[in-house]
């Protein structure tokens, strides 16, 4: 068995958990998540980390660029979303600024005569 869930009570061994990549070194009996009950977590020796971590550091630079496309049309959806909504909130406006008080009304222009 390589898979184990939070709060299951395991053996000696290395065990690392997939939500935050923490390392968990277990010397004798112990149970595993203590307050992480929903986490996820394999049980892999060092050495089989360190062979299987130039293969991730490729696939993840593999992946680098469609990340980076990806992170940029996000980018640009929620600037145009952003500008959409802008945009309508001001045309929908009717000019009340709750700010402002005209308590003794809006100032008057004198009409000078000549």
């Amino acid at each position: 068995m390589f898979i184990y869930r939070g709060g299951y009570k395991v053996g000696k061994g290395t065990y690392w958990n997939l939500s935050n990549g923490q390392r968990v070194d277990v010397e004798h009996d112990a149970v595993l998540g203590e307050g992480y009950d929903g986490s996820t977590f394999l049980r892999m020796s060092g050495g089989f980390m360190l062979l299987v971590g130039p293969f991730l550091g490729l696939l993840f630079v593999l992946c680098l660029p469609f990340i980076g496309i990806a992170t940029i049309m996000s980018l640009m959806a929620k600037k145009l979303v952003h500008g959409l909504l802008g945009l309508i909130g001001k045309s929908l406006s009717f000019g009340w600024r709750p700010r402002e008080a005209y308590l003794a009304g809006k100032k008057k222009r004198r009409r000078t005569d000549r």
